[in-house]
């Protein structure tokens, strides 16, 4: 990969744009390549890096057919739903856990009643 322009924090020529930007205007990438950075200098860390991409090139962002709702929607249900008691835990499972709290921690639950 060739070296990218970089540009100070907020100079960055007309044009270009971050990824939130495009997303803010209903679009995306469309698999360009970055084209330049922007730095923001910080004081004790690494600077803030933001991917440029050059706005002729966008494309519109492709929306979502209801298979596509419900396919997201499965997926979402299965993260939330405890492999042991087989109930919507109301929140995504933890995968350090692999089940919801209760049955993760037991004696907890006793101490509380």
């Amino acid at each position: 990969m060739a070296a990218v322009p970089v540009y100070p924090w907020r100079l960055a020529p007309d044009g270009l744009a971050t990824r939130r930007q495009l997303r803010a205007r209903g679009l995306w990438p469309g698999g360009q390549d970055v084209t330049a950075q922007q730095e923001r200098p910080r004081r004790r860390r690494g600077p803030l890096v933001a991917y440029l991409y050059r706005i002729e090139r966008v494309q519109p962002v492709r929306l979502m057919t209801p298979a596509r709702w419900a396919a997201l929607a499965k997926t979402n249900a299965a993260r939330r739903t405890c492999p042991q008691c087989h109930n919507d835990a109301g929140y995504v499972i933890p995968a350090a856990l692999g089940m919801c709290v209760p049955y993760a921690y037991p004696d907890d639950e006793q101490r509380a009643a």
